[in-house]
């Protein structure tokens, strides 16, 4: 049989390009460490679940995945609109946040554009912008953890077609205030568009308000997701809001029916139970306190977080990381990012977080034995 080698085939940049390596599966871990049971907090998701509305509406929607979804998610789009105050023409959902980050660049970026990210944002952004064509352009944190957004004000150019920011920013939990954007949005050409990712937006505004509305820039694009904080990460949805005429451009490249009938339903259930929702992130900010407290006494706290995750910090985190799995806990080891010693831990329920620290105490108890 003959072998044919498909990376003589590969163009140059598909050979810069490496797939996204997600959170390791509980699955995964349970073969490799003959377990029984695990925890998982490496994917920021919500322990919680979906609203049970979120899940009726699921169950509802079931009887009819033999027919193609609404391909333009009127209903969503309608509702998301009424949500933050504009038409449902200023709104895009995507299968997860993922997919509208990917179709912004594409739209916007090809060979012989930059793209302007932090060095330690979302790594998403790196990747849409190789796969594009276009040449990323990450930019150093001040400090290591937070966006240097005088150092990315420097760095557009002709050539700069996209501004990438998460706020709060992952994987690094830091949070730049309205006026810092809005004066770094004034300073920006009027052309370049402006990503303004907002995954964890209601771990720092609450559910209650919405701050959409509050930033100009004719190129903003404020992009949201059900994968956090609603609980909805498997069902894959995601949304942005924009200027129409801008988002109407990046529509062009929309797949058909990219965001599935079940997603729909649950996502528009979800937005309606309020209620549930302001328990659950009140629930996650109560228990990310405790662990920040818990990681501060014992000196590994990375840095304060505003997303669902806390930041643990240790120069045996490599290590660290390898003993949790042992335990049945899996982090987030933030290597890739260019932090070996930062370790991202995801905000799970009272019980599962009693599980981490319990076992990272006698994981530390037993690393300064053998020291």
């Amino acid at each position: 049989m003959t072998t044919v080698d498909w990376s003589s085939r590969c163009v140059a940049q598909c050979a810069r390009l490496h797939p996204y390596i997600p959170g390791k599966p509980v699955e995964q871990l349970l073969r490799e460490k003959g377990l029984s049971h695990a925890v998982k907090l490496a994917s920021n998701e919500n322990p919680y679940g979906p609203a049970p509305a979120a899940v009726e509406a699921i169950r509802k929607a079931a009887a009819g995945v033999h027919r193609y979804p609404n391909g333009d998610c009127t209903q969503l789009k309608q509702a998301l609109a009424t949500r933050h105050g504009v038409s449902p023409a200023q709104v895009l959902p995507g299968n997860g946040s993922n997919e509208v980050l990917e179709l912004i660049i594409r739209t916007f970026a090809g060979p012989g554009d930059e793209v302007i990210y932090a060095a330690r944002g979302f790594i998403v952004y790196a990747l849409a912008t190789t796969a594009a064509g276009a040449t990323g352009v990450a930019v150093p944190e001040q400090d290591g953890v937070t966006h240097d957004l005088e150092g990315m004000l420097q760095a557009v150019n002709a050539n700069t077609k996209l501004v990438c920011i998460a706020n709060p920013n992952n994987p690094t939990g830091s949070l730049l205030s309205e006026a810092a954007l809005q004066t770094f949005f004034d300073a920006l050409p009027r052309d370049v568009i402006v990503v303004l990712d907002e995954a964890y937006h209601e771990f720092v505004h609450g559910v209650e308000v919405d701050s959409m509305g509050r930033l100009h820039h004719p190129g903003l694009v404020i992009c949201r997701t059900f994968s956090k904080a609603y609980g909805l990460a498997g069902l894959r949805i995601g949304y942005a809001v924009g200027d129409a005429a801008l988002l109407a451009q990046i529509n062009r490249f929309r797949e058909p029916f990219n965001v599935n009938l079940l997603a729909q339903q649950a996502a528009l259930a979800a937005l309606g139970d309020t209620a549930w929702l302001g328990e659950t992130v009140t629930e996650t900010l109560s228990e990310r306190q405790r662990l920040e407290d818990f990681l501060c006494e014992i000196s590994m706290l990375g840095s304060p977080s505003h997303g669902n995750f806390v930041l643990l910090r240790h120069a045996e985190a490599g290590l660290i990381a390898g003993r949790l799995e042992d335990h049945g806990i899996i982090p987030r080891p933030l290597a890739p990012y260019g932090m070996p010693d930062w370790l991202r831990i995801s905000v799970g329920t009272p019980q599962e977080n009693d599980s981490f620290m319990s076992t990272l105490s006698d994981i530390m108890a037993s690393i300064g034995e053998q020291a």
